[in-house]
């Protein structure tokens, strides 16, 4: 499978948004994004954007599940939006029913997927935030060359 890695910078919350969003509204049933980075890096923020792109609705608050693990989310397509930061292995997902999360009836996203990465299907898209000050932040995306470029293709246009 070949892979690619595409880097940007976002200079705001609301672009780290809007990211989010333009691959929400190309995510497919089965899609998974490995999340990663520092604490208030934009990971929660970015899913947001992804859960309006897949057509959850404005009602619904996004917000980490980071003692639920587990928020689901109506829309185009079912989002699951996973926080595995209090895990202490890929061990312990077994008791939350991954795997069936990762069937292929929805989209995953997963905040902190580095504390799991043994769990990870190998299609999944690694997406790393890093602080670069207090508003900007470099995102790195990586993952299967065609995936990445399908779900970037609006974003790669503006480029």
């Amino acid at each position: 499978m070949n892979s690619v890695v595409i880097e940007m910078e976002s200079e705001s919350a609301v672009q780290t948004f809007d990211l989010g969003f333009s691959i929400g509204k190309r995510a497919e049933d089965g899609d998974v994004f490995a999340l990663s980075g520092e604490l208030g890096s934009g990971k929660t923020c970015f899913t947001g954007g992804l859960a309006r792109g897949l057509g959850v609705g404005e009602d619904y608050a996004i917000t980490s599940p980071t003692f639920t693990l587990i928020n689901e989310y109506s829309g185009r397509c079912r989002l699951y939006h996973c926080d595995v930061y209090r895990l202490n292995s890929s061990g312990d997902l077994e008791d939350l029913g991954f795997d069936e999360y990762l069937s292929g009836k929805g989209v995953m996203a997963i905040e902190w997927a580095e504390k799991i990465p043994d769990a990870l299907p190998p299609q999944a898209l690694s997406i790393s935030f890093v602080y670069v000050d207090e508003n900007r932040r470099k995102i790195r995306i990586n993952g299967p060359a065609e995936r990445v470029r399908d779900l970037l293709q609006d974003i790669l246009r503006e480029v």
